[in-house]
Parts: C-alpha cells; structure tokens; sequence
C-alpha cells in the first residue's frame, strides 16, 4: 500500500506543471524531519538545509504560514530553497519538499528514513515503551507488528466475528 500511495504522489509530481499544482505538492509533501537532537549527524545536515532566517523562540517559523498554507509555502520555497527547506513548525523541524526530483528522492529512494515516527514519551507511556504498530519506530518490529495485525485483527472474517463486541463498546461508551 505505501508503494500504491508512493505512485500516485509521483503521478502527481509528473502532472505539476501549473502554480497550483505545485502549490498543492508543496503541501502534499511536508514531511516532519524527525531526527535526534543529541546526534552531531542530525545537525550537521539540518544546518546544510536552506531555512527562512526568521525564526521566533517558541512557534519557530509557524508565523510564516498563513490561512492558505499551500501558498505561503510555495512562496516561501521560491525564496528560500527551490528544492527542499527546512521550517521549525513549533519545535518539530519539518523538511520542505517542493521539487519532482526532490519528492522523488524522499518518496522512493530514501523513503525508509522518512518513514519512522518520532520518539514520543507518550507513546512510551501508553504502549509500554512505542510498542504498538501506531507508535513503534520503522523497522523490522514494526512490519511484522503491522503483518500480524493486518492478517488476523483486521481480517475481514474477524471484524466481523468482533461486531457484537464493538457495538456493546459503542453502547457503554454512549451510555
């Protein structure tokens, strides 16, 4: 499925040709870069990264998108990196990708560092250290988490073995 989603994205960066369509790719392609902060590595690249220079202390660059994101984007990208930028969106650095050629790097050639989620002290929390499929890492834990899961909890024999269970969850939780 992440390879049917992947082709549709670059079906949509062959079609940009027009300022809206790349304006809606600009959107379609934020992708949270989620690195470390302890890692040397993790810096060094994010300070090769072309970055709007007007950053505040708390919401970073979150000022400079407006009420039409895909815009303020799209500007912003003409300004300050064709290809890809990095914005703090918060305190989470977002990678920028806003370039075919750039998508296609992150979407199909590096698509396996992009597609971990963050560490999350939460998620350590409620799920005893991110170990369900929604929060666990990218990896092999995970596509096998996400194998079992797929095969013999969302099975649709067993959704619907499991309807007179969820419908009593539904009463309780209306109740």
């Amino acid at each position: 499925s992440t390879h049917a989603v992947q082709g549709r994205a670059m079906d949509l960066v062959s079609a940009s040709a027009t300022p809206q369509a790349l304006g809606l790719l600009l959107l379609f392609f934020l992708v949270a870069l989620h690195l470390a902060a302890s890692s040397s590595g993790a810096e060094k690249l994010r300070s090769k990264l072309p970055s709007p220079p007007f950053k505040l202390p708390v919401i970073g660059h979150l000022h400079l998108v407006g009420s039409l994101p895909h815009v303020s984007l799209r500007d912003l990208a003409r300004k300050h990196g064709p290809d890809v930028m990095l914005l703090r969106l918060g305190a989470v650095p977002t990678l920028v990708v806003s370039s075919p050629r750039a998508a296609k790097a992150v979407l199909r050639t590096h698509d396996h560092l992009f597609a971990s989620r963050p560490h999350s002290a939460v998620g350590d929390i409620l799920s005893n250290g991110s170990t369900n499929v929604a929060l666990a890492p990218y990896g092999d834990y995970w596509r096998r988490t996400k194998k079992l899961v797929t095969t013999h909890l969302l099975a649709a024999r067993k959704v619907r073995s499991n309807r007179a269970a969820r419908e009593q969850e539904v009463r309780l939780v209306l109740a």
